[in-house]
């Protein structure tokens, strides 16, 4: 790096970017600053509609332009990830990025590691500019709708207009994507900060439009809301990942969006609807324990009870105060015929001995009461059951209940929690607390045994803690419960 000789104010230079997305004419200047020994506190950024810094204007009185590099400055040093994150980045809409971007440059000639050093607050931060223009790429292609207009000057060629309302510096990056895919047709994609125009043979650009400038829908989208409707799936639904990928801030530019509340609540319905005619569907809640465990071995309702298995009972004190439920029987519990008496039952047995949990006294159980498994060669391999079977199955766990009448249920896993609640829940959100279930009795989640057999080391050492920890409070409630 060049010694630095004589020291100027703050901000005395300033460099006038004309276009904000301009990556080639940043580097440039960057370059030229970084070999004439420039500081980054030396120079104020200025892109179209705003200034770099508070010194900007009195740098730009002052005259100071682009230095000349000497005619043997050396070469600028910039690894590959570091061209590749500042592309990126410098579509972003934080005005402060040419500065960010020019100090990593800056620091890369003395420092080459330093973009390999993750926790360094300026490689993070030009990695968080990096990943929204990425996302904001992503949405654009994902939501970008074109509208068919009419055209009175070229009735025989078709044009279609877009509106989108990109958070950053997005547009003309994007313009590739977009005519590459919709290469044999005429379109324009209007946004507040610019916009695209493509004949079928060249692109141009125009200025920023506003949302009126775009059409409000054609005859097409009727038909595509009814494809949309149609393949709408109610079994797939997750509407946490659905917004997240899909916020509601884009829904205002896609037809098919005015549906989605619809199907949403049509879906919740049919779920609710599928849970409750899988209970309907047997006769009446057998009255005994024993006559429950008659009754799931002929039971044949799902696919599980189909296979080449026998279903297991729960075991227990009728009038247990903690009943303990599990995902499903194992290979070695289908052969025995009782619950947990595999390596994840023998590793629970530890972990209930530990904290004080005597399993004798307690009802141990399954959400779903068959084996599910794959066989290859001789051996069966367990396989998770699905929501719908744990549903079905939920009738037989609720009948448990009701005869048991426990004031505490531990659920072990995620399939068990659903049994108990009729929904997937995540554990790591609701472990470690109660849930009110409708009968007065109390629900608490934790992992599945069988998932820590599957870890080792550390990992291991800390879901174990977590465990044991979660076992305590349980131990903890029963004791002010009872």
């Amino acid at each position: 790096m060049m010694a630095l000789e004589h020291a100027r104010p703050a901000s005395d230079y300033v460099v006038d970017l004309p276009e904000a997305d301009d990556f080639e004419l940043w580097r440039e200047r960057a370059r030229a600053l970084v070999q004439c020994a420039v500081a980054p506190d030396r120079i104020a950024w200025v892109e179209p509609g705003g200034s770099g810094d508070l010194f900007a204007a009195s740098a730009a009185q002052a005259g100071q332009g682009i230095p000349v590099p000497p005619a043997d400055a050396r070469l600028v040093r910039a690894n590959r990830r570091f061209v590749s994150l500042a592309r990126n980045a410098i579509l972003h809409s934080d005005p402060g990025r040419f500065a960010l971007l020019y100090r990593l440059l800056w620091r890369l000639q003395s420092t080459p590691g330093i973009m390999e050093d993750r926790a360094d607050p300026d490689v993070r931060r030009v990695e968080e500019l990096d990943k929204a223009v990425r996302r904001d790429s992503h949405k654009m292609h994902a939501f970008v709708r074109f509208r068919l207009v009419e055209n009175a000057d070229d009735e025989a060629r078709e044009h279609y207009v877009a509106w989108f309302e990109p958070e950053h510096h997005i547009l003309r990056a994007n313009a590739g994507f977009f005519m590459r895919r919709f290469a044999n047709m005429r379109w324009s994609i209007l946004t507040p900060r610019g916009s695209l125009h493509w004949d079928g043979t060249t692109m141009s650009e125009g200025p920023p439009a506003q949302r009126s400038d775009a059409p409000g829908g054609d005859p097409m989208e009727d038909l595509w809301r009814g494809y949309y409707a149609s393949i709408f799936n109610p079994a797939r639904l997750k509407v946490g990942a659905m917004l997240k990928e899909m916020p509601k801030k884009y829904w205002k530019n896609m037809p098919e969006a005015a549906l989605i509340p619809e199907l949403v609540a049509g879906a919740q319905k049919r779920e609710s609807a599928m849970v409750e005619k899988g209970a309907l569907e047997f006769e009446e809640r057998p009255a005994t324990l024993a006559a429950i465990g008659k009754a799931i071995h002929a039971c044949r309702k799902c696919p599980i009870g189909q296979l080449d298995n026998h279903a297991v009972m729960g075991e227990g004190p009728q009038d247990a105060a903690l009943m303990i439920v599990g995902e499903q029987p194992g290979d070695q519990e289908d052969q025995a015929g009782r619950p947990f008496v595999g390596p994840a039952g023998q590793l629970l047995d530890a972990h209930l001995e530990k904290v004080g949990i005597d399993r004798r006294a307690a009802y141990v159980t399954n959400a779903v009461k068959h084996f599910k498994y794959v066989q290859r060669g001789k051996r069966r391999l367990h396989q998770n059951p699905g929501a719908k079977e744990i549903d079905t199955c939920r009738w037989w766990i609720e009948s448990e209940r009701a005869i048991v009448r426990p004031k505490l249920v531990l659920a072990m896993g995620a399939s068990a929690a659903r049994g108990l609640l009729g929904k997937t829940v995540s554990i790591s959100r609701v472990r470690g607390q109660p849930i009110a279930l409708e009968d007065g009795s109390e629900l608490w989640v934790t992992a599945h045994p069988s998932y820590l057999l599957r870890l080792d080391g550390t990992a291991r050492e800390e879901q174990a803690r977590l465990f044991d920890a979660d076992l305590a409070a349980v131990r903890a409630r029963l004791s002010e419960l009872a």
